[in-house]
């Protein structure tokens, strides 16, 4: 198999389109039916809507958790509302590979929880990376994926998309049969 994977020489927004299409173009080739989408505030969730609404693919947009607010980082009530106004599935939970409780206790005593470890050890690869097995975690733990199909995930540095990877999908308490597949894009 030769598989195409765009590499960016820096992260960002500006990559957002390019990431939406290698995956589009994907997805088309592979016949997936679902994807997961990071969205803080909405920028990333609408455009993924443009490309990938006209495949019916089963889009989930996955936000921030609450816990971030004071920075701003959260989506807010209305953009939530205008994403679901599109039909677009919108969760917003605990975070997959920290922030949880054991990141209160390892706050607190000291150490690293388990999830904060794989949270590094894929910060290696970039922060997208992160993102997007995160959100494919946690979207699955809502519910909201079909676990017997592959799923394409995607994310972000900061703002926008710049990195998208194929995966077989897992929830976190089967974070082991969780498999990224494919490569897809990624900053360098």
């Amino acid at each position: 198999m030769e598989l195409r994977t765009l590499i960016f020489a820096n992260p960002g927004k500006q990559n957002t389109d390019a990431t939406l299409a290698i995956a589009k173009e994907r997805a088309q080739a592979l016949g997936i039916k679902q994807v997961v989408v990071a969205s803080s505030h909405g920028f990333t969730a609408r455009k993924a809507h443009e490309v990938f609404a006209p495949l019916g693919v089963n889009l989930i947009i996955v936000t921030i958790c609450h816990s971030w607010e004071e920075q701003g980082w959260c989506m807010t009530a209305e953009e939530k509302r205008q994403l679901q106004a599109l039909g677009l599935k919108v969760h917003t939970g605990v975070h997959a590979l920290g922030d949880g409780v054991g990141a209160a206790f390892a706050d607190k005593r000291g150490g690293m929880a388990a999830e904060e470890i794989v949270r590094e050890t894929l910060y290696r690869f970039c922060q997208g990376m992160k993102v997007a097995v995160e959100c494919m975690l946690m979207a699955a733990d809502a519910g909201l994926l079909n676990m017997a199909e592959e799923v394409i995930s995607i994310a972000g540095t900061s703002d926008g998309a710049d990195t998208a990877i194929v995966c077989r999908p897992a929830y976190p308490r089967t974070f082991h049969q969780m498999r990224i597949l494919e490569v897809l894009a990624k900053p360098r």
